[in-house]
């Protein structure tokens, strides 16, 4: 890498000694890239074996790449922390301008250890770590609210990311999420319980400097090359137009888009709450994140008439992704948007991953219906597919927690289901709540084995619908295209390259990019270094106690038709078992 590029350092924060500290680490990005790298070396350095995740000496690292800020669509900060939802592995990946300001603000990884015995904020600006008092924003109901406030008091707008957390993040629920310019996040495996652990409310990044690259002219070149492309994708252009929910529609059409709690895989309501649909009748305005000529943030403009006051409204503007459409629409049954949209904005306000507590919701539903908690348990609420007013009511009990059903609920649907049975219809993967595709074993593998156990990690619900839907193939040899691609994307989360640019971001223009920073790596020796990463993170797993034997498989995935039939039970645990092989193998190296 370039000697002179900020890439190379990393800011130490101490919350509770209130002292920061920067070091130079070039080792660390020649040899891991960046991103996911360089945040897993980190993280198996500084995280001691066995800590609580919600103690202090549970690190937050958030680390950028060497093509952040300088090439379109190398617009995520990665987050490693050990997880308090699973308790292994815990990596989020955010948009927005969390990326860019970091990298703007000198610094390749941000490291805060330690925990705050006041709620603080901390304010990085031009390479300065200010501790702010957040006394007077901890216990604000709504997530928008500090961020609001932090914005008037803070520098650097325009080129400013502000981190913060709700009243979830605080009470320490484990899939309470960090949400950054209100509308992206660090949505899964807690990384906001251990903000709240730590009594950090927020975080505010700015910064402005130049950055170095190898021969200007090649970087134009190439910068230009890499833009066009991005917007002459057809698959670019379809975020554009409709965003992320654009996949509602075809998955249901495939028989994939999981519906009250996986019951079905179709939805009769799809149409409603569509991408087509939602644009044509809610869509506001289009975001961007940092360099990226895209747009696929969709915000709806939700417009509600004053209980009293006549022709007097209130317009709300809401995210609406297709995971949270997913968890938070087919997946209770609710096909109004309106109350899709109210239910999101509640889960968004009080600051709880959305797949997590729509998955939660799903299967506290069926309980109730089955009769394993009643009314007692529910706090008096009949939660009934499809009845958003209901939900946004058990969103509120799950963060207040007033019996000891919601506190279970509060842990995830491994936690509920072990207390109250239903186990057969809880839907993890490694304790992580599913996202939304039943598109086959490719898809539930992915999330099995994929390091974090989220479907970007591997996208096996792609291979399902681009490659077994022609041919189901053996177990052992759809493990190893899961694997392959999941090794590769390490390449990418390293650059930090968001994974809808993977298609232009193949082998030999990654080498190119990289060689823009003074990197020289051939394909394959990209090709190692994501192998030697995927390591990494498995090892790091398996020391905090991850088992591929101790996995539980959901008999519901079995019990509703997938995209890809002919698989079973058999099938998937087969395939568990050669990837097995393949882990220990890895560690016998």
């Amino acid at each position: 890498m370039l000697k002179n590029d900020p890439l190379a350092n990393v800011l130490f924060v101490d919350l509770g000694k209130k002292r920061f500290y920067v070091e130079r680490r070039e080792d660390l990005f020649s040899q891991y890239i960046g991103g996911a790298g360089v945040a897993i070396r980190l993280l198996d350095e500084l995280c001691p074996q066995g800590c609580d995740p919600l103690s202090a000496d549970n690190p937050i690292i958030f680390a950028v790449g060497p093509a952040t800020g300088l090439f379109p669509l190398a617009s995520k900060t990665i987050a490693m922390f050990k997880s308090p939802h699973t308790g292994n592995l815990g990596e989020s990946h955010c948009g927005g301008r969390s990326a860019v300001a970091i990298r703007m603000a000198g610094f390749g990884a941000i490291v805060i250890r330690g925990a705050s015995s006041l709620p603080v904020y901390l304010a990085i600006h031009d390479g300065q770590v200010h501790f702010r008092d957040a006394s007077t924003l901890w216990g604000m109901g709504s997530s928008i609210t500090p961020g609001r406030i932090i914005r008037t008091v803070e520098s650097g707008a325009g080129l400013r990311t502000i981190m913060r957390i709700g009243v979830a993040g605080e009470r320490l629920i484990p899939y309470a999420c960090v949400t950054t310019e209100t509308y992206r996040h660090f949505g899964r495996l807690g990384l906001g319980a251990v903000f709240g652990s730590k009594k950090l409310k927020a975080i505010a990044i700015s910064g402005r400097r130049s950055l170095p690259v190898a021969d200007n002219r090649q970087y134009r070149r190439l910068y230009d090359e890499i833009h066009r492309a991005a917007v002459d994708s057809p698959v670019m252009k379809k975020y554009h137009d409709l965003g992320t929910p654009e996949n509602v529609l075809p998955l249901n059409a495939l028989g994939g888009l999981p519906t009250r709690n996986l019951q079905a895989a179709r939805f009769e309501g799809a149409e409603g709450i569509s991408g087509e649909s939602m644009a044509e009748h809610y869509l506001g305005r289009r975001l961007a994140c940092s360099h990226c000529p895209v747009a696929c943030i969709h915000i709806a403009a939700l417009r509600e008439p004053h209980p009293k006051e006549p022709y007097f409204y209130k317009t709300s503007m809401i995210a609406y992704d297709y995971e949270p459409t997913y968890a938070l629409g087919s997946m209770l049954g609710i096909g109004d948007p309106v109350g899709m949209l109210k239910l999101m904005d509640r889960v968004e306000a009080v600051g709880l991953d959305a797949m997590t507590t729509g998955v939660v919701l799903a299967w506290a539903t069926e309980a109730q219906q089955r009769g394993l908690v009643g009314e007692a348990e529910t706090a008096g609420l009949k939660l009934s597919f499809g009845q958003a007013d209901t939900y946004i009511q058990a969103v509120d009990l799950i963060v207040k927690q007033p019996t000891e059903f919601y506190r279970y609920l509060a842990h995830g649907v491994d936690a509920a289901a072990q207390r109250y049975g239903g186990l057969d219809f809880a839907l993890s993967m490694g304790r992580n709540e599913m996202p939304g595709y039943h598109t086959g074993p490719g898809a539930h593998l992915g999330f099995f084995v994929g390091a974090r156990h989220s479907h970007l990690d591997n996208a096996g619900y792609s291979i399902d619908q681009n490659n077994l839907v022609h041919r189901l193939v053996p177990p052992g040899e759809l493990i190893r295209m899961i694997v392959a691609e999941e090794r590769w994307r390490q390449v990418l989360s390293s650059l930090v390259i968001c994974f809808f640019a993977r298609g232009i971001y193949q082998p030999q223009v990654v080498a190119r990019v990289l060689q823009c920073s003074g990197f020289e790596l051939s394909t394959d020796e990209l090709q190692r270094v994501g192998t030697v990463i995927h390591q990494l993170k498995y090892r790091f797993k398996m020391r905090e106690g991850f088992s591929v034997d101790q996995l539980r498989l959901p008999k519901r995935l079995f019990e509703t038709p997938a995209t890809v039939g002919g698989w079973d039970e058999a099938y998937l645990r087969e395939a568990l078992r050669c990837f097995r092989e393949i882990i220990l193998q890895q560690e016998a190296q």
